[in-house]
């Protein structure tokens, strides 16, 4: 049992776990501000980039980034709100740098929400997750694989104890 606990990677999980909860914690005021006023929004950050339905792609703005952050605190479909952020902070990075150049103020939380949202797409949302627990509950091949890998291991030899030559 110890030697199971020691050998998991759990440190990389729970660091996987605050980054997924502080981001999403950090991120969703955002779209609850732009849903408080959402004509502002729109007049501010839509329309100088000459995009079509500035109302519409405000409200896609503010309930991806509200959405999104549910789906990375609660590690649910975690990848596909990651992926939701990082649209939506493509288009922010890319009005800040037209309308104020590369303001290092500006883009520096642009920039860690979206590593932080490009890091949890590329690498998952780890074992404290929602979709974890799904997937155990649901898929038994790898339960029985993980049973079976478990006895090989107990059943391994322990190497560094064969003597070689004698």
């Amino acid at each position: 049992m110890l030697r199971a606990v020691l050998s998991k990677p759990f440190l990389a999980d729970a660091g996987l776990l605050l980054l997924r909860v502080f981001t999403g914690t950090l991120l969703i005021h955002h779209g609850y501000e732009k849903l408080a006023n959402i004509e502002n929004f729109a007049d501010a950050f839509v329309r100088p980039l000459h995009l079509p339905f500035p109302i519409t792609l405000s409200y896609v703005a503010a309930f991806s980034e509200i959405i999104g952050s549910w789906l990375l605190i609660t590690g649910l479909f975690a990848r596909l709100g990651a992926l939701a952020i990082m649209g939506t902070i493509s288009v922010a990075i890319y009005h800040a740098v037209i309308t104020s150049g590369f303001n290092i103020y500006l883009l520096e939380l642009l920039g860690l929400y979206f590593a932080a949202a490009a890091s949890i797409l590329a690498i998952g949302p780890g074992q404290l997750a929602l979709d974890e627990l799904l997937c155990r509950r649901f898929d038994h091949s790898a339960i029985s694989k993980a049973q079976r890998l478990e006895e090989l291991l107990v059943k391994t030899p322990d190497i560094d104890n064969v003597k070689v030559g004698s």
